[in-house]
């Protein structure tokens, strides 16, 4: 069912494109050799170019090109082997060269396309229009005086990605899907760390809304939203109040806004500038950018094996596509689960299996301290110790949980635990009898209830003789043992 927002006059579908920006990973910049390292003291990591000064030439760093190429591939997009550096001429004080050197005309990458998955599982297809290279400004910092405003050019021309979709979003669930989806992919092919909290991946929200059928109305955009939940309140809200504006009789003009997230609405920051307001001409400091098909080629044969393709491969071994999907949504969980799944073409640990302690105890284990899947002091190898003793019946699926349990807080391997704390599962049969022995006898009430029908009462003498046997005895065992002396219920 389709997304749409009811107004007083009707209903309203909202239109929505998004412009991510995304950081390069590298470790200089986009024309220079000053470092990208995220917190260094204000103005530590700004060269001569960065900082504007008369006669200073950019140098492209050609690590910068091969990831947005990359970035390009792994967005299914089309590669431009030729393209163009161009100025983007504004004023602004953490702006010290009075222009952005960007792509405008010709860009290093064309249309793609991504797929989004949806809560109810649908699939939809959002295109790409561009991708193009442009260098960061630098920062103004408005609260540190009370009549000033300081300036840091560290990330002065720091090398981004912008992304830019086709207006295929309809609903801030795809938007936010949507933006997900680019900084998974980003993280995969390692050419952008998707650090939302520290400015490495941002996004422009373009917003607006229409009659269901209608041609596109004005849109505006909503500046520099920094995180998946912002970005699908932002559309939420902007939406909201373009459809009163027109309902009012008013008409929505074009601006650039920005998001309050205190107050989950959007204010006007500026009137929207137009590609002219700009004045672009290309950089004459920069020749055009020449590559050639088989250096692309080159790189494509680097490529990991991206979120989609593996997804794809995990369901083959048999996991629902919600396992797969949660599995994949970060790299370090899909490395985590194959270490544990063990090496393809060997002897390879139950799929089904791996997946559910690890997207069950291992991650409620994580959540509550707080760690992700690399900082784990469970690592995959201990993880696959446990498993198998598991798998071999030297422990049950109980004692197994209190002994990862133990592996979290002490740190120690799961065969020391299961030794020093004599929690090995008893399979002697002599043994198992005597408790199940013992169980029946203290509860002939139960039993005479069982044997005159009540069936139910078979997983009650389950549990106490488990208990009886401290939660080691063999479960299979426990259960054949307690048929054989209780008989079928009402035999």
């Amino acid at each position: 069912m389709s997304y749409t927002i009811q107004g007083e006059t009707g209903e309203w579908e909202v239109v929505c494109g998004l412009e991510i920006h995304a950081q390069v990973l590298s470790k200089s910049k986009l024309f220079s050799g000053a470092a990208t390292a995220f917190g260094a003291d204000p103005n530590s990591q700004v060269s001569f170019v960065d900082a504007g000064f008369p006669g200073m030439l950019p140098v492209i760093n050609e690590e910068c090109i091969a990831q947005a190429v990359r970035t390009g591939l792994g967005l299914n997009a089309k590669i431009n082997l030729w393209s163009r550096f161009d100025r983007k001429n504004y004023f602004y004080a953490d702006l010290p060269q009075g222009y952005q050197i960007s792509q405008y005309a010709h860009p290093i990458v064309g249309e793609g396309v991504v797929e989004i998955t949806l809560g109810d599982g649908s699939v939809k297809r959002i295109g790409i229009t561009r991708l193009h290279l442009e260098q960061d400004a630098g920062k103004s910092q408005h609260d540190q005086h009370p009549a000033k405003s300081f300036i840091d050019l560290n990330r002065s021309g720091v090398a981004l990605m912008e992304i830019v979709s086709e207006p295929d979003i309809r609903s801030p669930e795809e938007a936010g899907a949507y933006l997900a989806k680019i900084r998974q992919i980003t993280r995969y092919l390692g050419t952008c760390d998707g650090n939302m909290d520290e400015g490495s991946m941002r996004a422009d929200v373009n917003v607006s809304v229409r009659r269901p059928g209608e041609e596109f109305r004005t849109r505006c955009e909503v500046k520099n939203v920094n995180s998946v939940r912002f970005v699908m309140q932002a559309v939420e809200a902007e939406a909201r109040r373009q459809i009163e504006i027109w309902e009012s009789g008013g008409t929505v003009e074009q601006e650039t806004r920005l998001f309050d997230t205190a107050r989950g609405v959007t204010r006007s920051m500026r009137s929207k500038e137009d590609a002219h307001d700009y004045r672009y001409f290309p950089d004459p400091d920069l020749p055009p950018l020449v590559f050639t098909q088989d250096w692309v080629d080159q790189l494509k044969a680097t490529l990991p094996e991206l979120p989609d393709a593996r997804r794809a491969r995990y369901i083959a071994l048999g996991l629902s596509p919600y396992d797969a999907h949660v599995l994949t949504i970060e790299r370090e969980t899909a490395t985590y689960f194959e270490a544990v799944l063990g090496p393809e073409g060997g002897t390879r640990r139950d799929a089904k299996t791996v997946a559910n302690w690890l997207t069950g105890d291992v991650f409620g284990h994580l959540n509550k301290r707080g760690l992700a899947i690399e900082e784990s002091p469970v690592g995959p190898a201990a993880l696959a110790e446990l498993l198998d003793l598991m798998a071999d019946k030297t422990i049950n699926g109980k004692i197994a949980k209190d002994v990862l349990e133990i592996m979290f807080e002490e740190g120690k391997g799961a065969a020391a635990i299961v030794d020093e704390r004599g929690l090995r599962q008893v399979v002697d049969t002599g043994a198992i009898e005597a408790a199940v022995d013992a169980v029946l006898a203290n509860n002939a009430g139960q039993v005479a209830q069982y044997r005159g029908g009540k069936a139910g009462l078979f997983g009650f003498f389950v549990g106490q003789t488990m208990k009886a046997m401290g939660g080691k005895g063999n479960p299979a065992l426990v259960n054949e043992v307690l048929k054989a002396k209780l008989g079928e219920p009402g035999g």
